[in-house]
């Protein structure tokens, strides 16, 4: 997600503004919203782009139909999706090639759902319960692939695979590595960090499936548990009976909001910052499309940088947590500092 992000203020950097979006380029309105106030356009149809514009495909990816269109109508194409998307849409084909009918496990109507289906060349199934896998009009010998949202975690998957793998005798699937690892990490934080709060706050855009689940997990390890925008949702009454709140935030969650939300709970008295702060370790590599990479260090003047080379960004995939407790309440113990963080923050 902030690959995404990264990739719009550097077509912004480079070609000034208006740039096109297909889609929202992330589930968060706050950034959208900035990017917006910067000069970007989003669309929901490509015919909305003029011709020979920049257009930028977002995170989730987008049908075959639209690459097609964007080239037919001579677009600057700059492609945002994300690796990880990428590569279900290569495996997808692959199956489809073996002769194998393919099933999506994902939540219908997501935008990654629907560029998958409209990458194949063939018919998916989609599936979004145990229940759905019983239901399907497949024979048990059919030859079989599946595969799997990116952005749910492996926790989320493993019932439909299980139901998948009891009925079907001939099915292959990819490796758990295509699972997004932010939302992994992000949810096995979360249920570290419900053993030790009262109150969970989790950041940002209400329509993420991804930050929905995160409440839901909150929810249902027993703590009370909110999905915010950003600091004016907050309510004084959730923390009554609270001695200790954490927060969590999406992949696309920009400090400023969590940093609106921190000032909310101060606002409301009666807060300190937490000194324990722990680091869930992890990196990941991403990489820009060469074109905007290149454009945005020639820009900023560093000549070397000038020839299209591929370089990738290094982007820690580390989280950060935060707690905040009543002054007088129990610290967190030692021990429990050593394991997965209380709250997680993408950097």
């Amino acid at each position: 997600m902030v690959r995404a992000i990264e990739i719009v203020d550097r077509a912004l950097e480079r070609h000034g503004a208006p740039v096109y979006v297909c889609h929202e380029i992330v589930h968060n309105r706050h950034v959208v919203d900035n990017l917006r106030g910067k000069g970007t356009r989003f669309v929901e149809e490509l015919d909305e782009v003029p011709h020979g514009a920049v257009a930028i495909f977002s995170a989730h990816g987008v049908v075959k139909s639209v690459e097609h269109d964007a080239q037919t109508r001579g677009l600057d194409v700059l492609d945002a999706t994300c690796p990880l998307v990428t590569k279900v849409h290569v495996q997808s084909r692959q199956y489809v090639a073996q002769g194998r009918t393919l099933i999506l496990i994902g939540h219908a109507g997501h935008p990654e759902v629907e560029g998958t289906i409209g990458q194949i060349p063939a018919k998916v199934v989609l599936v979004q319960s145990e229940a759905e896998v019983a239901n399907l009009e497949l024979a048990d010998d059919a030859l079989v692939a599946y595969v799997t949202q990116t952005t749910l975690s492996v926790d989320d998957t493993r019932g439909i695979i299980d139901a998948l793998h009891w009925r079907f005798t001939d099915i292959v699937g990819p490796d758990t590595r295509d699972i997004c690892y932010a939302t992994q990490n992000r949810q096995a934080a979360v249920r570290e960090l419900s053993t030790q709060v009262d109150v969970l706050l989790v950041v940002g855009a209400t329509n993420s499936s991804n930050l929905n689940r995160l409440r839901e997990i909150g929810a249902e390890s027993g703590v009370a548990s909110y999905l915010v925008a950003d600091g004016s949702e907050i309510k004084a009454e959730w923390f009554t009976h609270a001695q200790t709140v954490g927060i969590t935030a999406g992949a696309s969650a920009p400090e400023e909001m969590v940093g609106h939300v921190i000032d909310a709970l101060r606002a409301i008295g009666r807060t300190r910052r937490s000194d324990d702060d722990v680091r869930l370790r992890g990196e990941g590599r991403v990489q820009t499309p060469r074109e905007a990479h290149a454009a945005a260090r020639c820009h900023r003047g560093n000549a070397r940088d000038c020839d299209g080379g591929s370089r990738g960004i290094r982007r820690a995939g580390n989280c950060l947590f935060r707690c905040f407790r009543r002054p007088g309440s129990a610290p967190i113990s030692s021990s429990s500092t050593s394991r997965a963080p209380s709250v997680t923050r993408s950097h």
